[in-house]
């Protein structure tokens, strides 16, 4: 029917339609299409690119801002949008897939300029040649030569997209995925609002980055789909990896410095190159907005530096508006889940090469399970900074002229990063063992095979009611997707008379500071997939922890302490900026959605059935809890030293805290993790406990030993004092 047609979605392989339906029957696979009110489609050739009628730009605008700033819950259904990337590969020639005509859809119908014209504007460009200028009188030297230094940066960083790479890296990535994946789920209505999104304004992925497998994920998808591939943001490192580094420029990538220190000609370079492709819509824009891959599982803070270049074009003026598109990435099983919790516990990132890539090609004989890959709602940059952003203040200024973001722009970058990253966690799809590994974490050492299915499946109602987006096998037993699920984990957990313990070691007669960390890296590993879930429980377990460390029944009372355990946390787990009464509002109103607690008059109180619930989150977000009163309390021994460096104090902390768990003053292992470690001093400073100073050895830190008791004090007594409380909305 008419509704069937508008959704076709033109691939040179056979015809599948978005809609679910199939064009077959023509030799040769080819097939000709007369769309309604519109030009003839033929699959090898195309003359007429459709538009979906039911996605008009102003359509898409007014979701984008709904999506960012409603309450409304966007997971339900979600499960029944996705198809199977694998279905179609497992059926078909491999060869003939990377072979196909590849006609992707571009922007405006413009002809995208190859590499070296894009190089030569990025030179030619004023704000390049303006930094040259400025340096040149800086350092005396000849402004050729720094012209010259421009040239090399532009060809070391630069992308160089080949066709023929490209169709070897689909050839090659169909036999990989097929082998380590059961299943790669897509939500084909993404990718339709994506293909509109790239033909109307310039487009910015930013997908999560939990695993190296993202980014050649997302172009075998884009590939797949006949969308423009994009250009992707990717660390130096990979340069190093011979072949395979030119190769990856060849598919797309252009590299960039870990950081870029005071190098203002490097700066100037790579956002004029980020910025030109953007202004033409060469190809869409990626990068990973958390900056590096996730070792624990949870989303990190929003890195701001590339945002501020991506959305500078439309800031100064240059373009109309952009699309920023969030894209969740959910694995069921990571393949460097093992090496991350290594990592943690300070064991040093091995170096990317080929040849490391060659001895880990064994994993190949391994299962990973199956990914999501999440297309959210393009996000119109014009409809979020209207009224709120003042974009006259560029005006004031030559626009080649270097700048540094005023405060409100800052602020709106701070917050738009992390309304993107909540996005990103918002369609994020949980599975069984996410469940599983929440419940055995929290039941160390071991329990029964029964009583972690009994746990599961209860968790599983409460997620719901929370709102995940849960990937539960329908028509198949609890048990036997418990028993699929811990065989899957082989690695991490075992199962020894009816008993789910961890993999490790028999229990020695002594315990030794070596063998607690290699106990942790097990519990780490778990302790990852646990992680994944968290941002659906944060809120309404902060508001539980509230509740049982103020005794009151009182709103402000709950708030109070809610408002400082957000606080304390904040760098640990992603908080709107500014929302600090929705996220209470939030909380409380799960936990009366899921029955936990009602509300009497002004009073709040924990129902019969609702003790079970608050003590469950209560437990989930205990290791976190103590980790950081060990980590606050470190610094107060009187043997600690005044002045530190990060690096000093990670390394004291850990031994510190292998040594508590060693004596058994403390439960929970997740304190020996770097990135706990990290984010309790980031608290610190932010709390004014711990002061940095810059000096000619580096960054150092000074403790304020009176801030830090007072600090140490609010987290470890049960009554929290509140001052000028705001009473929360429900």
């Amino acid at each position: 029917g008419p509704k069937c047609w508008r959704r076709v979605r033109l691939l040179a392989e056979g015809g599948r339609a978005g809609c679910g339906g199939w064009l077959a029957g023509w030799p040769g696979g080819r097939w000709a299409v007369t769309w309604p009110g519109g030009a003839a489609v033929d699959n090898g050739r195309r003359d007429y690119e459709p538009r979906m009628s039911h996605m008009a730009p102003n359509t898409m605008a007014g979701t984008t801002v709904d999506s960012l700033y409603s309450q409304k819950d966007t997971t339900q259904n979600k499960r029944e949008r996705f198809e199977d990337l694998m279905e179609e590969r497992r059926q078909s020639s491999d060869l003939r897939y990377a072979m196909r005509c590849y006609t992707p859809v571009v922007y405006k119908d413009l002809v995208p300029r190859t590499p070296s014209a894009l190089r030569s504007v990025v030179l030619k460009s004023d704000p390049v040649q303006y930094v040259i200028k400025q340096l040149a009188k800086e350092t005396g030297e000849s402004p050729d030569i720094i012209s010259d230094e421009a040239s090399d940066i532009l060809e070391k960083m630069g992308h160089s997209l080949r066709l023929s790479i490209v169709r070897f890296f689909a050839f090659t990535l169909s036999k990989i995925f097929k082998t380590l994946f059961h299943k790669v789920h897509v939500n084909e209505e993404g990718i339709q609002k994506l293909q509109q999104a790239i033909q109307e304004y310039p487009v910015v992925m930013l997908p999560s980055h939990r695993s190296y497998i993202d980014f050649l994920m997302l172009s075998y998808i884009m590939y797949t789909y006949d969308l423009s591939l994009p250009v992707i943001a990717a660390g130096m490192d990979f340069m190093g990896m011979k072949i395979v580094g030119e190769m990856l420029r060849m598919s797309g990538a252009f590299f960039i410095r870990r950081s870029f220190g005071g190098d203002k000609l490097y700066w100037a370079v790579f956002s004029e190159y980020v910025k030109t492709i953007l202004r033409n819509g060469d190809a869409p824009v990626e990068f990973f907005l958390e900056g590096t891959r996730s070792r624990t599982g949870k989303s990190l803070m929003p890195k701001l530096g590339l945002l501020n270049i991506a959305m500078e074009p439309f800031l100064m003026g240059e373009v109309f508006d952009m699309y920023l598109v969030p894209i969740s990435i959910s694995y069921e099983r990571i393949l460097e889940e093992s090496l991350y919790a290594h990592e943690l516990l300070g064991v040093p990132k091995p170096k990317e090469s080929t040849s490391g890539l060659l001895k880990a090609r064994k994993i190949l004989s391994e299962n990973f399970g199956s990914i999501h890959v999440y297309f959210g709602q393009p996000v119109s940059v014009r409809s979020l900074a209207t009224g709120i952003v003042r974009r006259s203040h560029y005006n004031l200024l030559p626009r080649h002229i270097p700048r540094k973001p005023s405060e409100d722009v800052h602020r709106f970058l701070d917050a738009v990063g992390h309304r993107l990253v909540v996005l990103q966690q918002k369609n994020m799809v949980i599975s069984p063992w996410v469940l599983m590994a929440t419940v055995i974490i929290q039941n160390l050492p071991g329990l029964t095979l029964t009583e972690l299915t009994r746990q599961t499946l209860w968790l599983k109602t409460i997620a719901e009611i929370f709102g995940a987006s849960i990937d539960w096998p329908e028509n198949v037993t609890p048990d036997k997707v418990i028993r699929s699920s811990l065989a899957l984990r082989h690695n991490i957990v075992k199962t020894i008379k009816n008993q789910v313990v961890l993999c490790q070691e028999d229990t020695p007669a002594e315990f030794t500071v070596e063998m607690i960390f290699k106990h942790t890296v097990s519990v780490l590993m778990c302790a990852s997939y646990r992680n994944q879930i968290l941002h659906v429980f944060v809120r309404p377990a902060l508001v539980a922890v509230a509740f049982q460390n103020t005794h009151s029944c009182k709103r402000e009372d709950i708030f109070g302490c809610f408002s400082y355990l957000r606080e304390v946390l904040s760098d640990e787990f992603v908080f709107l900026p500014g929302n600090l009464v929705k996220d209470f509002d939030e909380g409380l109103y799960l936990l009366m959605k899921s029955g936990a607690i009602h509300m009497s008059q002004a009073d709040l109180h924990i129902s019969e059935k609702g003790n079970t619930t608050i003590s469950f989150l209560s437990v989930m977000f205990e290791p976190f809890l103590e980790g950081y009163q060990v980590i606050f309390n470190y610094p107060l021994h009187p043997e600690f030293a005044d002045d530190f460096t990060e690096k000093s104090f990670i390394a004291a902390v850990r031994t510190y805290a292998a040594e508590l768990i060693l004596t058994g003053a403390i439960k929970y292992n997740e304190v020996l993790s770097t990135d706990m470690q990290k984010n309790a001093l980031a608290a610190l400073i932010r709390l004014g406990a711990v002061e940095k100073f810059k000096t000619v050895e580096g960054i150092i830190c000074k403790v304020n030993k009176q801030t830090l008791g007072r600090v140490v004090d609010m987290l470890a007594v049960p009554r929290i004092p509140v001052k000028n409380a705001a009473v929360a909305r429900l």
